[in-house]
């Protein structure tokens, strides 16, 4: 009788420390998961800080008289093309994490383009609004890059506790999956060809 009570206490103590892991391990992924889901809201927080101001850099550029309309065209359906492609920040998979990337990067080159012709413009140049707009989005492009890095962060913290073992074992019973990081874009690791020559 005495064996049989002492194996049952064993198991009871084991089931509950069992069960106290598989808790703790449980709460910690949501935290992590949270952190990262919020650092990816203020991604996306920034990319929209720099759609608005690039709506109103359009603006004041389409004020220049003959300013090149298929440059403002690409800039203004680049833009679109950015604010209808999002992600749900509970289903941040590699596809839709590319598929987004890949929007943004066409944001970038179509504004980099304008940045460029706007080179031609001399009253473009000298124009305090256009000017302010310009240094806003250079101030927002370090912003979006601060919170990729801390969204990579917070992306990194979750994906080491759910992967790790044994915690592995109880992510794919708790429904954690791993999530996709921001990576650079394809080919920007090779440096931009400017061409300032306008001859």
């Amino acid at each position: 009788m005495k064996k049989g009570l002492i194996a049952l206490i064993v198991l009871a103590v084991i089931a509950i420390g069992i069960y106290q892991w598989a808790v703790g391990f449980n709460n910690t992924a949501v935290e992590h998961e949270a952190d990262a889901k919020t650092a990816w809201s203020n991604v996306e927080s920034s990319y929209q800080r720099r759609n608005d101001l690039i709506g109103n850099l359009v603006k004041t550029v389409q004020g220049a008289a003959d300013f090149e309309k298929e440059t403002l065209e690409g800039v203004i359906e680049a833009r679109a093309n950015a604010t209808k492609t999002t992600i749900d920040a509970g289903n941040l998979t590699p596809e839709k994490m590319a598929a987004f990337q890949d929007a943004q990067s066409g944001l970038t080159g179509a504004l980099s383009k304008l940045m460029v012709v706007v080179e031609r413009y001399p009253e473009l140049k000298a124009n305090q609004n256009f000017l302010e707009l310009q240094s806003q989005l250079e101030g927002t492009e370090n912003r979006i890059n601060v919170a990729r890095d801390r969204f990579n962060e917070a992306v990194n913290v979750y994906d080491k506790h759910t992967t790790k073992f044994p915690g592995k074992l109880l992510a794919g019973l708790f429904g954690f999956d791993e999530m996709a990081r921001y990576e650079a874009a394809a080919g920007s690791e090779n440096a931009p060809d400017v061409d300032f020559d306008f001859k």
